[in-house]
């Protein structure tokens, strides 16, 4: 096993387009990274160029502590998992899983223990005699990480390996996946635009957007302190809710104030920080499930209540989703399933103002 680092990778198509710019990241050994973005945003292509499928414009990239960048891709000792599967059509499974080991000149008694070693790990022994066509989506994308599996490679690249599967095989093998890493013990990389993937999935996840790396962190803290607006809104579903006011002090008291609209008081220990934005512009964050209807809050205040009409009510079993609008703002709140008020209703909402974030308007970066 071994660590990965990229360091100031920039790769450039045709000279005037940038994949990625600047991307400079460690993955310790062992470890389960997600890199997560949308689509565009070079995160598979700085996975390829870690296998060695695309070279990169400048800048170095390490495995353990031999720089990769010239060297073969089947000399790498990096195995990659696709999205497509990958599987040969007319070759068994266990062919299959044996394939690259024959390749490698591997004897036949090391060929079988470790293909066997690979089937036990991922349930499917008893696929090992059929062809592709004759199995489940779920069970071709287990012979793809079989096959990486057999060759005990320093580290595993999944790209977006789950999206060709529907929502409840996504599920099982997501957790099949986790398994295996704690199984196995490997560095992983997992690329994806799902963040309920990167969340679950990663010891840390790194963001990505317009080929620049945003914020790499714990899953948790990636979600309670994002980098920028980008970030908070990418991450989280339904996604934070954002509104656009100006910060003023009253009574030595700092307020946002919504355009046109409502205030909320801002909590003490957010104040200091703020200080060189008031009555400027900011950009208040919240998320959904950090507003309550005032009917379900014990510690509402006239500071941290606002009035809004409810527009449209997404009922998904145990939770409802609040569309809520106010004069210029649509606002989500994520609530119990017991509290339905009336669509057209106006209700009040609370704020938990210890979960609000504030963002600068130009850069959009996080102030508090």
């Amino acid at each position: 096993m071994a660590e990965v680092r990229f360091k100031n990778i920039n790769k450039v198509f045709n000279a005037d387009i940038t994949a990625v710019s600047g991307l400079d990241l460690e993955i310790k050994d062992k470890e389960f990274v997600v890199l997560l973005g949308p689509s565009g945003c070079g995160k598979s292509t700085s996975l390829r160029m870690l296998a060695g499928l695309e070279t990169p414009t400048s800048g170095d990239i390490f495995v353990g502590e031999k720089k990769v960048n010239d060297m073969p891709a089947k000399d790498r000792d990096i195995a990659m998992v696709f999205q497509n599967y990958a599987l040969y059509p007319h070759m068994d499974i266990y062919n299959n899983l044996a394939f690259a080991l024959k390749l490698r000149r591997y004897s036949r008694d090391e060929i079988k223990k470790r293909v066997k070693e690979a089937a036990d790990i991922l349930g499917i022994g008893h696929l090992l005699d059929r062809k592709p066509k004759e199995i489940s989506g779920g069970e071709r994308q287990r012979v793809a990480v079989g096959r990486a599996i057999v060759r005990k490679p320093q580290a595993f690249l999944f790209d977006e390996p789950l999206s060709n599967l529907d929502a409840k095989l996504r599920v099982q093998m997501r957790t099949e996946i986790k398994k295996l890493h704690i199984k196995i013990k490997s560095t992983m990389i997992y690329v994806t635009h799902d963040q309920t993937e990167a969340m679950t999935l990663g010891d840390r996840v790194a963001v990505m957007k317009n080929g620049k790396l945003l914020q790499v962190d714990t899953p948790l803290d990636v979600y309670d302190q994002p980098a920028n607006k980008f970030v908070a809104g990418f991450i989280g579903s339904p996604p934070m809710n954002f509104v656009e006011g100006i910060l003023r002090k009253k009574d030595s008291s700092l307020y946002f104030l919504e355009k046109d609209g409502f205030q909320i008081k801002v909590p003490e220990q957010m104040q200091q920080r703020l200080e060189n934005y008031i009555e400027k512009e900011v950009i208040l964050g919240i998320r959904p499930e950090n507003l309550y209807d005032k009917l379900f809050a014990s510690y509402a205040t006239v500071d941290n209540t606002i009035d809004v009409t409810c527009d449209v009510i997404e009922t998904m079993g145990s939770q409802n989703h609040l569309y809520l609008t106010t004069k210029k703002h649509t606002i989500i709140a994520v609530v119990d399933a017991s509290n339905k008020p009336a669509v057209g209703s106006r209700v009040e909402i609370v704020f938990d103002t210890k979960k609000i974030h504030f963002f600068d308007p130009s850069t959009e970066d996080t102030i508090v």
